[in-house]
């Protein structure tokens, strides 16, 4: 479904210019939650960046269903970490999903349908006359979720989404994603830096290293049913592998930036 082929992001002069990523390669599959785990400075936001058409690749490329991607598109929705950025503060919870109905030029005779369902899908139909402000972190969040999902996208791209909430209203949103998302079917592509939420979420993570140049130092699967119990032997052991495999990579960072 979505295809990355020996992926080089450079900025600047090709000669002397930043290389980003260098020789990023995996096909993600339909209906799969991926993440993308690293340190800061590993590329992981301008890989979802270019997956999203956001940024153009130096060279390589990523494929949608056979067509290369080089623009955003409808199929492909970006989730952000500030929801309050994300969503329009002078609109009600409402009205930013009807907005995102009309920017993508949904039928207006579908709107009242499709808001309804996905705010119960959120728990948020008892406040669409609220506006934004008035409205928790993780309602912000939900609200999000809802109007992304509202247009219908084949990928949901999120960047760190839950990075700023306190650790009680993350671990409801881990569990209001995974039910949205067996319940639809969507395939998620996941940035975090976060082991335990990828190890929480993931049906893949693919473990990043720190730039430049930065690669994919091994994709692991996490053939294992969820709920996932966060304290057992399986948890251990894929925390610790993830764990030794990033603290040289965290090492080389400090000392870089030191």
């Amino acid at each position: 479904m979505l295809e990355v082929r020996d992926v080089r992001k450079t900025y600047g002069e090709a000669a002397d210019g930043y290389v980003a990523l260098d020789g990023i390669s995996v096909d993600i599959r339909p209906g799969e939650f991926f993440c993308l785990l690293g340190p800061s400075g590993c590329g992981k936001s301008t890989l979802l960046n270019i997956i999203a058409g956001f940024e153009k690749v130096s060279s390589g490329a990523v494929s949608f269903d056979g067509e290369v991607v080089n623009r955003a598109g409808r199929d492909r929705m970006m989730f952000f970490q500030d929801a309050g950025s994300a969503l329009l503060p002078w609109l009600t919870v409402e009205e930013n999903i009807r907005f995102a109905l009309r920017v993508r030029r949904v039928p207006k005779e579908r709107w009242g349908e499709i808001v309804t369902n996905h705010l119960r899908m959120v728990d948020l139909d008892a406040h669409r006359e609220k506006l934004p402000s008035q409205l928790s972190g993780g309602m912000r969040q939900r609200l999000q979720i809802a109007r992304a999902l509202a247009v219908e996208p084949r990928v949901l791209l999120m960047d760190e989404p839950f990075a700023a909430l306190d650790a009680m209203t993350r671990r409801r949103m881990h569990a209001q994603l995974l039910e949205i998302w067996q319940r639809t079917g969507q395939t998620i592509v996941f940035v975090t830096h976060d082991i335990a939420e990828a190890i929480a979420l993931a049906d893949r993570i693919a473990i990043m290293s720190v730039g430049p140049r930065s690669t994919f130092l091994r994709v692991i699967d996490v053939d294992v049913p969820r709920p996932r119990e966060m304290s057992g032997a399986f948890y251990a052991e894929t925390f610790g592998e993830i764990e030794q495999l990033l603290t040289p990579e965290i090492r080389r960072s400090e000392a870089r930036l030191g």
